[in-house]
């Protein structure tokens, strides 16, 4: 069988090697973002299991509620760790649902009036929904082309 990279042109010389070099640079260099998505996956696991932990037998609706946000925002952080510079643009949903989850004890519930375990729950993880979904805010609009400076 013939060698197919016989003779083959060295990348070196390539014209975006530098534009290449750059972006690999700024990936690398940006990683600290990591932290930040297996919290964000943490997160999402804790709402997805909260309704047991805290004992939301009264309320079904905020159950489901939790459940939902919960498995959706793990998604997120766990294709945020995956994908990395790929998913860093949707990241500001992380924030909408911590607001979600802090509104949510009131909205969803029949009778609006969950109990006090409830709403500090809810309360406590979607403050920290919220600050992780800015923090990865501003980590994607650090490592946006459009901010990199030349």
């Amino acid at each position: 069988m013939s060698d197919l990279f016989h003779g083959r042109p060295n990348i070196a010389g390539h014209a975006d090697v530098a534009e290449m070099r750059e972006r690999y640079a700024r990936v690398a260099g940006g990683r600290q973002v990591v932290a930040v998505d297996g919290l964000i996956l943490l997160a999402g696991l804790y709402t997805a299991i909260s309704p047991w932990v805290v004992h939301f037998h009264a309320q079904p609706d905020v159950t489901v509620n939790n459940l939902i946000v919960g498995i959706t925002m793990a998604v997120i952080g766990l294709g945020l760790t995956m994908a990395g510079e790929k998913l860093l643009r949707p990241s500001w949903t992380v924030a909408a649902m911590g607001v979600w989850l802090i509104i949510s004890p009131w909205v969803v519930t029949a009778s609006h009036s969950a109990s006090a375990g409830i709403i500090w729950n809810n309360c406590w993880i979607g403050g920290v929904a919220l600050t992780l979904g800015l923090a990865a805010m501003a980590m994607a609009r650090s490592a946006s082309p459009s901010t990199a400076t030349k």
